[in-house]
């Protein structure tokens, strides 16, 4: 029996449409059947819908929703749902990353 027979290889696959995202949190919780929900989430502040501007000197006269700075957007791009030893595998996986990131800064 060569070494060989022992070594599983794995082959990625990638859709034609993946593209990933950057985020900056996450929000879920546990599902009724008992797995883990993510959804993770850009958080940015809004931009107007509508802005009027004097052309002489540029000062604002006017944006739309007048209350647009009061809100906080939460643009949720995806999420992932998963059983409680993938939750531990990744856990423990990106539990190596940040370590290792921590020690070399």
């Amino acid at each position: 029996m060569s070494e060989d027979e022992n070594v599983l290889n794995f082959k990625y696959k990638f859709s034609e449409d993946y593209n990933p995202h950057y985020v900056n949190g996450a929000y879920g919780g546990i599902s009724p059947t008992g797995e883990i929900v993510v959804n993770f989430y850009f958080e940015r502040t809004p931009v107007p819908y509508e802005e009027k501007v004097q052309t002489e000197d540029g000062e604002t006269v006017e944006v739309k929703p007048k209350n647009h700075e009061e809100n906080m957007i939460r643009f949720v791009p995806t999420g992932v749902v998963m059983n409680l030893e993938s939750a531990k595998s990744i856990h423990d996986w990106l539990g190596e990353h940040i370590e290792f990131l921590e020690r070399k800064s």
